[in-house]
């Protein structure tokens, strides 16, 4: 499998006459079974390396209770809280670090995270907004916003804020994965397994990217490379239902039968009401109780 070369910016493919429609639905190719492909990244705190467990947070407090002045204390704690999906307190504190300093856009990014992870897309786009007209040159804020866009069905807006994010930070694999939505949202697989391919040689420990340039693979017929692609991304992630259910559709139209049961009845077993694995396990012959070979 081909790894995108990290270090060359790629330039944006124009967009066909059905992006200027400001109405899309943002869907993959229809293929039977495993359609939708995850729109929900990792967050893009700016202090995300911090994870929200209870040590961390009762850290983060001290360090607060000793500067109650410091929009910056505030902003790290409301950081972790919101990794530990503590949503209200990680809007208070991202309230407060924005009372203390009103012109602190890090704050603003993160709490239309917060916004944007609890479905308030219009106070999230407010803070984004807020952000970046602080800082016009601050990729993590065109990233959020462009989410929001692409998940209210904007996408010729989500389009151009994909674009500023990858100008600014070339490095960043989550406007090359949704940007790569965009493309594949419209049929044009080869510029969406483009920018798959570099979300991937940028970050390859996520299963998302694998899954999205496996649908396009397979929107052209390329069963082989998709099944490809899911090998890594069950690899990535083990747990991770839509890898299992497309990898037993890969195989399945590779004629690998074997694989292709096996990996649906992978997919049953993280979730056994899974209807579309479920109708695979079906399809290809599949028996409760029997071991399959998956690799």
């Amino acid at each position: 499998m081909s790894k995108a070369n990290s270090s060359v910016v790629r330039p944006a493919r124009p967009l066909r006459a059905p992006l200027l429609r400001t109405a899309l639905l943002i869907a993959a190719a229809a293929l039977t079974g495993c359609q939708t492909v995850s729109s929900n990244p990792p967050a893009e705190n700016e202090d995300n390396q911090l994870a929200g467990s209870p040590s961390n947070i009762a850290s983060l407090t001290s360090v607060v209770q000793r500067n109650p002045s410091d929009p910056q204390a505030y902003n790290m704690r409301g950081t972790v809280f919101g990794q530990a999906s503590r949503n209200q307190e990680a809007l208070a504190d991202f309230n407060k670090a924005i009372s203390l300093d009103p012109n602190y856009s890090q704050a603003y990014a993160n709490r239309a995270l917060i916004y944007r992870k609890t479905g308030q897309a219009d106070l999230a786009l407010a803070d984004y907004n807020k952000a970046l007209q602080l800082d016009q040159n601050y990729a993590v804020a065109y990233l959020g916003r462009g989410i929001v866009y692409r998940q209210k069905k904007q996408t010729l807006e989500a389009f151009n804020d994909f674009n500023k994010a990858i100008a600014i930070r070339p490095d960043n694999a989550e406007a090359y994965y949704n940007r790569g939505l965009l493309y594949q949202s419209q049929k044009q697989h080869q510029f969406a397994i483009d920018d798959f391919s570099t979300s991937i040689g940028l970050s390859q420990n996520q299963a998302e990217p694998f899954i999205g340039r496996a649908l396009s693979y397979m929107s052209i017929s390329d069963f082989k490379a998709a099944a490809n692609d899911l090998n890594d991304a069950v690899t990535a992630e083990p747990l991770n239902l839509q890898a299992w259910t497309s990898r037993g559709l890969a195989y399945e139209r590779l004629g690998d039968k074997e694989k292709a049961a096996g990996s649906y009845a992978k997919a049953l077993n993280i979730n056994k009401d899974h209807e579309p694995a479920k109708q695979g396990f079906a399809r290809v012959g599949g028996e409760l109780g029997r071991s399959y070979q998956t690799f």
